[in-house]
């Protein structure tokens, strides 16, 4: 993963949690749960680019074919 979609995703990771603690803080729900989701999607994109990277890795170690 590049270094802008780690900046990106961690950014949007830490949005949701300030949405979050804003919306716990407020008592609304709503901001909570797009916080949450935010931070969801954050992770998903983390994960999904962990995997590309082992893919990457392991068609390299069997000499890129």
């Amino acid at each position: 993963m590049g270094l802008a979609d780690d900046i990106k995703n961690t950014a949007e990771n830490l949005t949701g949690k300030a949405k979050e603690a804003i919306g716990n803080l407020t008592d609304n729900d709503k901001l909570v749960a797009e916080g949450k989701a935010d931070q969801v999607k954050a992770h998903a994109k983390d994960a999904a680019a962990d995997v590309k990277d082992a893919a990457k890795d392991a068609k390299d170690a069997l000499g890129g074919k």
